[in-house]
């Protein structure tokens, strides 16, 4: 299957609870995971991550599913065109 370039916006409320099962979703993709920027917004009481992904559309498909199932996360994602 044909691998896709992509960027994943994260925003996670709630920090306390979910950082632990975040970061053990990340670790488990570690390997389509290009680069990560985390960002605390304090003023919104939100942390904010971006990733820059390298993977299969079911890779990147398995990894969004399983962080937007996380309470307080949303998730988006934005691919390259297929060429």
């Amino acid at each position: 299957m044909e691998r896709r370039l992509g960027v994943v916006g994260i925003v996670v409320t709630g920090r306390e609870n979910i950082a632990p099962r975040l970061n053990t979703i990340l670790s488990e993709f570690g390997e389509i995971i290009v680069g990560r920027m985390g960002i605390p917004y304090h003023e919104r009481q939100v942390s904010v991550i971006s990733l820059i992904v390298d993977g299969t559309t079911d890779q990147i498909g398995a990894l969004t599913g399983k962080l937007g199932n996380l309470p307080g996360v949303t998730v988006k994602s934005a691919l390259t065109p297929k060429n």
